[in-house]
């Protein structure tokens, strides 16, 4: 085996291999050849890719290893680890791209000469992409003296134990182009540690870039000071310059390769740095047309104490508790007169009364220009409705606003299948971006349009004629400069028509009536009473071995076209989950569901089993869903999903890991019984879904009308007869 050989786990053995890790761990017992641990720790040893993948050849259990997979499992076993090895990734595929006959030549010979040779090319390639390794102070928007760049130049000792990889870098990107081979390693390593980033979803980060995107003023150079893994940046159209900061050298690193692999040399410069944004700006003398910020929450150590008396808080000293309006004022700090920043906030900031003094001065001086409250699930943490925060610098040739505007995504958030019976309780999967970007973009640009060239000609007191009850309202600052100035924007939003209005509560009457009648003929007749049955039974498990179904595990792919969420299992309502964009990665293929198939959440032990109809069929799986595709000449669907949600088939079918309870579907039980006595019990099952179903929109309809009748009565659109 080669010094310095790439190592694999049991799971990474089980990826390659696409078998689940209880069968490595039967190889390990079976095979007497199986490889032998090189490294880790007992309970947790790694193994030579190498010897795995001869082994796999060997044993018929491997065709052929997919390039883009034999390129991860490089990097994540790669000795120095994970992370230096994608940043080594990164500057070839950028030499790769910018230098293609360079790269040729390079990897014409040994990997020991090549490690040197690939040392003096990337110095002089990262020093013309990011400038020097540090830079002095010159006061034209550069970094303070010492100022680190992101990426360094590794030296040949560094890079040798990379040119494998680099090499099978270089060939996928042939394949796909070096962006997209970037991207789809920096996503699996994501993947791979969800807790150690917190991330900034795609389609969030592209409503911030559109905010301050929006009008006529030209957005050409662009700042992030708590840039994270670079998703706001790389949202935005065509900058001239992104400039950004992250006090965690790895994720710098990795950012200022992802922008300058998401840009040509010519159009964009890329300037990204290391160091505490607060307490050690890496651009002091930096005025930009954007700020886009994600910046960390509720931190006590933000340098309170060191920074009494920096000239950023023009608006006020913020209070130890109040980190987020110290990176609001850098923010507006780092802003050319007229430029605007979008920052993303916990709604706790619009509220907290030692923050109320910094809001009035926001507000008093125009710096605060609207207020934005997103559905739960739309960012880390996902169970709080985040808010956002759109301000602009005041000068000299901006016209301070009297208004500010309030806008509440909660109810466009909602997708339209939660309007069909869901029950389930929102989440990230569930939410109708499209419908939220709308509302929020519709009461935004007007607002902004009418704040520069004055109100519009059907604009009443208060803005620009489009407010929306419940959702969007312009309101005058006078009304907020109260003893608490609270800017959460339920609290000012009046609620919209009770139910949508008399006529809107006597239709749900009406079809609550109706279907009350359908449950009552639904309703399932007093079975027979019988000893209990004694059947021989199998498993799903041993059902899949005998090719009697198939087993498939939901979450990936992309593409277009709608995904099938657990959310949508429990709740028994149409797919309402997107897949990423195929432009990130690779293309993926996602499982997609067929009519006939069951499908069954991973987590949380309930009894829940769907059956896939033609409405749901070609639908992609989400993730934490299996599906069994049953054989219909030997399993019928309803008879497998019916007995399927016994109690006691799920309890014994369950395990808890933390506080999670995880379903295992191949050790669900099922009677053996021929396939017309299944179709018997399966028509019995498909029955009680159907009751099932209409109860669920019997209480969905019956809680609308309930509230309506509460808030019409209330509000005075409903009279007492």
């Amino acid at each position: 085996m080669p010094e310095n050989s790439t190592e694999v786990t049991a799971a990474g053995i089980a990826r390659l291999a696409g078998v689940g890790r209880a069968a490595v761990s039967n190889w390990r017992r079976r095979h007497a050849d199986f490889p032998k641990p090189v490294g880790g720790t007992e309970t947790s040893p790694s193994f030579a890719l190498p010897e795995v993948e001869q082994w796999l050849r060997d044993q018929g259990k491997l065709a052929e290893i997919p390039l883009r997979e034999r390129v991860w499992q490089q990097l994540a076993g790669h000795p120095a680890g994970a992370v230096p090895a994608l940043v080594h990734a990164g500057c070839a595929l950028l030499l790769v791209r910018d230098r293609p006959t360079a790269w040729l030549e390079i990897t014409a010979v040994s990997d020991e000469r090549m490690a040197k040779v690939l040392h003096l090319a990337l110095t002089d390639l990262l020093t013309a992409r990011f400038g020097p390794v540090t830079e002095s102070g010159d006061g034209s928007g550069g970094g303070p003296s010492g100022s680190v760049r992101a990426v360094h130049t590794s030296t040949a000792d560094e890079l040798l134990p990379s040119v494998p990889l680099l090499r099978a870098t270089a060939e996928l990107a042939a394949g796909i182009g070096a962006r997209q081979a970037f991207e789809f390693l920096l996503g699996r390593q994501l993947d791979a540690n969800p807790r150690q980033f917190t991330l900034t979803p795609p389609d969030l980060a592209e409503l911030m870039a559109a905010l301050v995107e929006t009008g006529s003023r030209p957005t050409r150079t662009v700042l992030d000071p708590a840039t994270g893994t670079g998703a706001l940046l790389r949202a935005l159209g065509r900058p001239t310059a992104l400039y950004g900061q992250d006090a965690d050298p790895d994720l710098a690193a990795l950012t200022a390769l992802r922008l300058a692999l998401n840009s040509t040399v010519e159009s964009c410069t890329v300037a990204v740095r290391t160091g505490d944004t607060l307490r050690a700006d890496a651009f002091p003398q930096l005025a930009v047309d954007a700020v886009l910020c994600h910046p960390p929450f509720n931190e006590r150590n933000w340098g309170h104490d060191e920074l009494a008396y920096d000239p950023r808080w023009e608006y006020g000293f913020p209070a130890r508790t109040e980190s987020e309006l110290a990176w609001v004022q850098h923010a507006l700090a780092h802003l050319r007169e007229g430029g605007t920043a979008v920052l993303l906030m916990p709604p706790a900031a619009a509220s907290r009364r030692s923050g109320r003094r910094i809001r009035a001065d926001l507000l008093r001086r125009g710096a605060l220009r609207a207020v934005v409250a997103l559905p739960a699930g739309a960012a880390p943490p996902y169970g709080i409705p985040l808010h956002l925060w759109v301000l602009r610098k005041p000068g000299a040739g901006v016209r301070p606003s009297p208004e500010l505007l309030l806008v509440d995504t909660a109810e466009p958030a909602e997708p339209a299948a939660a309007t069909a019976g869901a029950t389930a309780s929102g989440g990230r999967d569930r939410l109708d971006w499209q419908a939220v970007r709308s509302a929020v973009l519709d009461a935004w640009e007007p607002f902004d349009r009418a704040e520069r060239t004055g109100p519009e000609p059907d604009a009443s007191l208060g803005g620009t004629g489009r407010d929306r009850p419940g959702v969007s309202r312009v309101v005058p600052v006078i009304e907020l400069l109260d003893d608490d100035v609270d800017l959460a924007p339920a609290r000012h939003l009046p609620p919209p028509t009770a139910g949508g209005g008399p006529a809107e509560l006597t239709r749900v009457r009406d079809r609550l009536t109706e279907t009350l009648r359908l449950t009552a003929t639904l309703t399932p007749p007093l079975a027979d009473l019988s000893d209990p049955a004694h059947w021989p039974l199998t498993t799903v498990g041993e059902l899949a071995r005998a090719g009697a179904l198939q087993l498939r595990t939901g979450g990936s792919g992309t593409g277009p076209g709608p995904v099938l969420t657990e959310y949508d299992v429990l709740g028994s309502t149409a797919p309402s989950g997107t897949l990423p964009a195929s432009t990130e990665g690779p293309p993926e293929e996602p499982v997609l569901v067929e009519p006939g198939d069951v499908v069954v959440p991973v987590l949380g032990g309930g009894t829940v089993a769907r059956v896939i109809d033609e409405a749901t069929a070609g639908a992609a799986l989400g993730r934490n869903l299996q599906l069994l595709r049953p054989d219909p000449a030997a399993l019928d669907p309803w008879f497998l999903a019916g007995f399927l949600r016994g109690t006691a088939n799920n309890r014994q079918a369950s395990s808890y890991a933390s506080t999670a309870t995880r379903l295992d579907a191949r050790r669900l039980q099922l009677p053996r019984l021929p396939l017309a006595e299944q179709r018997r019990y399966g028509a019995q099952f498909r029955a009680l879904a159907a009751f099932e179903d209409a109860l669920r929109l019997t209480g969905r309809l019956g809680g609308q009308l309930v509230q309506g009748m509460y808030d019409g009565l209330t509000d005075g659109t409903v009279t007492p007869k």
